[in-house]
């Protein structure tokens, strides 16, 4: 029964500003005035002296459920004032609580009752139903380190509150829909208890509010709406649409949930677990963080200065970072030099683009940069069209295992003395150098080359260059595919007519697409002290298959079909892999070729085919092309079947079939889909396309794959990121605008898969964009002190210039809360 000592008023009296029909809040419910719609009250003269925290072991609720309005009680209220009520009587004995409701408002005057009362319950609806001496007696109580849960219609109270408005976070829009309507819950937050245990994808009827402003950012947001699942109407917010959310608020704690408008949602199991979460941590019966989103808990440090005129003491062109475990950070220059330093780009130099690939030390105990070494490169031939620039180089970094012992260094690069001019081929390897750890210099002379093999350079970019490592001492190695798209519009990249000295330089079917050939790949070696390497069991191929005559496969292939993974990252907890790459170059899908450019990221479960230049995002085909005349489009490749019939392929015309990605993006959005035929081509019309990733866009693209987090609670950095990041995948673009700064999850029973994502939040004001943030992102890793070390690539390409930089974004927020001393019954 409901325990309403405190109500001094009839029940016809506990009322709401809205009619009720079929048990469902009806539209006067969203019509009133929003937060500033008039002058804040004037300052109350009381003054309160709440006990510090408020309630005890004997752990109270307080339903407040009084209204503005006159007129019949809710159904809605008492649903929830009952289902409260079981809450409280049920789950462990050491968690439960009494509950007590109440229309009365003078409780928040009486010190003395307000203080029994761990938490207070807002189920009530808009206008003011508290006076400024109630409001303040609110105010007291939490600071004191009181409770709050505000439900639903909650957010409409206190309208003309600044205070109230902080409290519950965000105010409705008049003009929310007033339709009571299905729609997918994202519950992004694994670990709060309100959030924990519910499904990734909550699919629940309710009525969804729109927000006067987002509050991403300045709350922790733990569950979001998808848009796209309901209709949101004209006011809607986009694909960052909070649903709950909490925060530590002026010395207490608040939780606020904009679901609970309907009578049925009381009966939902999944509804009361959420509510029973909220009131464990607002009534202090566990701990919880409700600060890890939140924006200014993050710090973004730059950690290097401006290059000294003319010279790379600080930092090269910024192309790829590793973390030492000491914290040491190591970070590679891809051979431009500083802008003011000669570009020699005339072949019948003996020195064209050459260039220093130059290795620094970041030493976090003393902060100062040592420049470690520098490889001479072939690379250092500045801007220009794709027949004229070149982006090999010094290209990716990674420190062995063993790595505080031996001091052992590997590094991706292309050799200037492997250059063949006359005919524009190089060398492409993978070396291993040691590092004295005592001086942090490299020994240049120490090199063992693992693996080589040969790239045309006749023609620019996309050259791939990332390395990780899993937890059983395989290398993975992501190379590009060295192929111009310009002579297929900026389609698949499959015309196989133009060559240098008999060499295509724009059919990436003699690359990517080729299962003897180690370019567009991402590769998986295991390598051994002697400075060799052995093949892990799993790749992609053997090397040894009999198909089609033998000798047509690479045993070191892992990933084939892929274009530029300039960033990887390997999971050792899983042993999943994670890339992105850069795609074509066409500005828009068609009809006769295919998809526009699409950049994309996957989770690599196991050894694949990802597509390219046959298939693209979710296994939509481009068209095939071939001499003797390769402007006329002819079928359209078959991502389940694929066939590489170019005349320069030289290993298996059978491929393996396409595994879908799991994000890709345009200029026109995020994940472009299209209605398909009866033999599965989209139409690639452009006003047919859905976009089901709403949260990324591109233009100017360029995908920069990051890590997953993994939280250490052994750790004990007080700067660490928090556990709310862990197990999220961190994907970013190049650019800062409308690209892709965020971190997702994905379900692990379909993201082997392609499955697309199903929760995303943005990062871009905790790793910040802008001209004097980390504007142009070149990769990212966390450290082991679980800060988050970021390149900034700088203001102009091929050079490093003042803004290239390495920064660091640490957390300041603290810990849990309350305090463990704190808790309402000690050891939850």
């Amino acid at each position: 029964m409901h325990l309403r000592g405190l109500s001094t008023r009839s029940a016809r009296r506990r009322t709401w500003a809205a009619t009720v029909s079929a048990g469902v809040l009806g539209a006067g419910l969203l019509s009133g005035p929003v937060a500033h719609a008039g002058p804040a009250p004037e300052p109350s003269s009381t003054t309160m002296s709440v006990k510090s925290p408020p309630g005890g072991a004997n752990v109270r609720v307080l339903i407040f459920y009084g209204s503005a309005a006159a007129g019949d009680e809710s159904p809605v209220v008492n649903a929830g004032i009952e289902a409260i009520e079981r809450i409280g009587l049920s789950g462990p004995a050491n968690q439960r609580f009494k509950v007590e409701a109440s229309d009365n408002a003078s409780v928040f005057t009486n010190e003395k009752k307000l203080g029994r009362y761990n938490a207070i319950v807002f189920l009530t609806g808009g206008g003011d139903v508290l006076d400024p001496e109630q409001e303040a007696g609110l105010e007291a109580y939490m600071e004191a380190g009181g409770g709050f849960v505000g439900i639903h219609d909650a957010a409409r109270a206190e309208p003309y509150s600044d205070w109230f408005t902080g409290l519950v976070g965000a105010r409705p829009a008049a003009s929310s829909p007033t339709a009571v309507q299905r729609a997918v819950v994202e519950v992004g937050d694994r670990q709060h208890p309100a959030t924990k245990d519910l499904p990734l994808e909550w699919k629940r009827p309710d009525q969804w509010f729109n927000w006067v402003e987002n509050p991403s950012g300045d709350v922790h947001t733990v569950a979001r709406v998808r848009e796209s699942t309901y209709k949101p109407g004209a006011s809607a917010n986009g694909w960052d649409h909070p649903v709950s959310w909490c925060r530590d608020y002026d010395g207490g704690r608040s939780f606020y949930t904009g679901m609970g408008g309907t009578v049925s949602s009381y009966d939902e199991t999944d509804f009361r677990d959420h509510l029973r979460g909220a009131l464990l941590w607002t009534t202090r019966l566990v701990q919880a963080d409700c600060k890890a989103t939140i924006d200014a808990n993050y710090k973004a440090e730059r950690l290097t200065q401006p290059n000294q005129p003319g010279q790379n003491d600080q930092i090269g062109e910024p192309h790829g970072l590793v973390t030492a475990p000491d914290g040491r950070v190591l970070y590679i220059g891809r051979g431009g030099a500083d802008a003011s330093q000669p570009v020699i780009t005339d072949w019948n130099n003996p020195d064209v683009g050459k260039g220093k690939g130059q290795i620094h030390v970041y030493d976090p105990r003393t902060k100062k940069v040592t420049l470690a070494g520098e490889l001479t490169i072939f690379g250092n031939k500045g801007g220009g069209d794709e027949l004229v620039k070149v982006e090999e180089g010094l290209l990716g970094i990674e420190l062995d295992p063993g790595f505080e012992q031996n001091g052992w260094v590997y590094l991706h690069y292309t050799p200037h003395s492997q250059l063949n001019r006359d005919t524009q081929m190089a060398e492409r390897r993978v070396s291993r150098f040691t590092l004295d750890l005592a001086t942090n210099k490299l020994d240049l002379s120490s090199e063992k080359v693992l693996l080589k093999w040969p790239v045309q350079v006749h023609s620019c970019c996309h050259a791939g260059g990332g390395m990780a490592w899993d937890s059983k001492g395989n290398l993975y190695i992501a190379t590009g595919d060295n192929n111009s798209s310009g002579f297929s519009d900026g389609y698949s990249g499959n015309n196989p007519q133009p060559n240098y000295k008999g060499v295509s330089f724009a059919d990436a079917r003699r690359t990517a697409g080729n299962t003897h050939n180690l370019n567009g790949k991402i590769l998986r070696i295991h390598p051994e002290p002697d400075g060799t390497y052995t093949l892990p069991e799993g790749n992609l191929f053997t090397g040894k298959e009999t198909a089609e005559g033998g000798g047509k496969t690479r045993g070191e292939i892992y990933v084939m079909g892929v274009r530029n993974p300039a960033r990887i990252f390997v999971d050792k907890k899983t042993d999943t892999l994670y890339a992105g790459w850069v795609g074509p170059d066409a500005g828009a899908p068609s009809t006769t070729w295919g998809p526009a450019k699409y950049d994309t990221f996957a989770v690599i479960t196991k050894a694949s085919n990802r597509g390219w230049p046959y298939c693209m995002g979710n296994k939509q085909p481009y068209r095939d092309r071939n001499l003797p005349d390769p402007s006329k489009p002819l079928g359209w490749y078959d991502c389940d079947h694929p066939k590489n019939e170019s005349p320069n392929n030289d290993g298996l015309v059978n491929l393996p079939p396409v595994t879908g990605n799991n994000i890709w993006y345009s200029p026109q959005g995020g994940a472009p889909d299209y209605p398909r035929d009866a033999n599965g081509i989209p139409s690639y019309k452009q006003e047919e396309a859905t976009y089901l990733l709403p949260w990324l866009k591109g233009g100017g693209q360029a995908a920069m794959n990051g890590p997953v987090y993994r939280y250490d609670a052994a750790n004990t950095s007080d700067t660490k990121w928090p556990s709310y990041w862990d197990g999220k995948w961190f994907v970013g673009d190049f650019y800062d605008a409308d690209q892709p700064r965020n971190a997702v999850l994905t379900d692990p029973k379909t993201q082997g898969d392609g499955g697309l994502p199903v929760h995303s939040e943005s990062l871009k004001k905790i790793v910040p964009i802008g001209n004097d943030g980390i504007k142009n992102l070149m990769d990212w890793k966390f450290g082991p002190d679980g800060a988050l070390y970021v390149l900034d690539y700088g203001r102009g390409f091929f050079t490093s210039d003042a803004k290239s930089a390495l920064w660091r974004v640490t957390y300041t927020g603290g810990g849990p809360t309350p305090a463990a001393d704190q808790l309402a019954r000690g050891g939850q």
